[in-house]
């Protein structure tokens, strides 16, 4: 009987430490979060540095899910970027802080790409309500000067952050507004170009279409088509 009171008394104990861990509130963001390296994916990132290895990088992109599901979603469009030799580094989920993990420990040594397209920090806000847009641009101007630092050669294509929600008034959206208000200024050509495409998503109303991003979220095929032939003029210039 001993046994078995222990045996219940350890069980509980278990159970209530997992009861208190679910019950646990998240760890609040602070101005620090998102300039502060985090591995989060390391599996990813050793893919990642194989391809380093595996040949030459002329065309980098570094980003969250929608630039991770590029050569996929958007294969067609994807295949237009061949003859550049591009690599995608983008993780799905991922944050400015991982971002800057990776790129600070390999992601763009040995490498001499002629470009680097950045698109990073809608899930800053998208995950935690209480980052502040100011958090999330200081995390992606971070990766800008990272990137310039390692590739002072390479050209920098700034993307700004997608509009996300399928209305205009959505306050996600108007969040991704005043992040690109912000990131904006952090052009400094030749060297650093910002390019804003999100319009081209949207209608006459800012409502963003299913037709083009399903969740509201993540573009489709036509989406990542949309994208190609916004950014394509711009970034073919870089590429020279």
């Amino acid at each position: 009987m001993t046994y078995i009171r222990l045996v219940f008394a350890i069980v509980a104990l278990a159970l209530l430490g997992t009861a208190a861990s679910a019950g646990d509130p998240p760890v609040a963001r602070t101005a620090d979060s998102a300039i502060t390296p985090v591995d989060r994916n390391p599996k990813r990132h050793e893919a990642f540095l194989k391809r380093i290895k595996e040949g030459p990088v002329g065309l980098l992109f570094l980003g969250d899910s929608i630039m991770d599901a590029f050569p996929g979603r958007g294969k067609d469009t994807w295949a237009k970027f061949a003859p550049y030799n591009p690599a995608d580094f983008g993780i799905s989920a991922e944050r400015t802080e991982d971002v800057l993990w990776r790129i600070t420990n390999g992601e763009l040594d040995g490498i001499d790409p002629k470009a680097v397209v950045i698109m990073i920090g809608t899930n800053n806000i998208g995950h935690f309500a209480d980052e502040k847009v100011e958090w999330a641009a200081a995390g992606i101007k971070k990766i800008v000067d990272t990137v310039r630092e390692k590739l002072p050669k390479t050209k920098v294509l700034l993307l700004g952050v997608f509009p996300r929600s399928v209305t205009k008034d959505d306050v996600l959206r108007k969040k991704v507004a005043a992040i690109n208000d912000i990131i904006k200024d952090y052009a400094q050509p030749p060297g650093v170009t910002y390019l804003d495409i999100g319009p081209k998503f949207l209608d006459e109303q800012g409502t963003l279409s299913k037709d083009i991003m399903p969740d509201a979220l993540h573009p489709n095929a036509k989406g990542y088509g949309i994208w190609y032939d916004a950014m394509w003029p711009v970034l073919e210039k870089l590429l020279k």
